[in-house]
């Protein structure tokens, strides 16, 4: 596997846990591994969720991005 390909699986986990870990909060289930955050206070712990969607998906576009043809271009 090369970098790019784990940087998007990275942001991809990242994103997708974010994600169910709000959906799941709706219903009212927490995964046990960030009842942590809830307990620092619920307004905490959504935006942290928020967080997680939000770096995640960017982790994901900057991985896959190609920043190799910007270097050739001068006005």
């Amino acid at each position: 596997m090369n970098r790019r390909a784990i940087w998007t699986f990275i942001g991809f986990v990242i994103l997708a846990t974010g994600m169910m870990a709000v959906i799941l909060s709706v219903v009212g289930i927490k995964f046990s591994f960030l009842v942590w955050l809830d307990d620092i206070g619920r307004l905490f712990g959504f935006v942290v969720k928020l967080l997680m969607i939000v770096f995640g998906a960017m982790i994901m576009v900057i991985s896959r991005s190609d920043f190799s043809g910007e270097q050739g271009s001068q006005y």
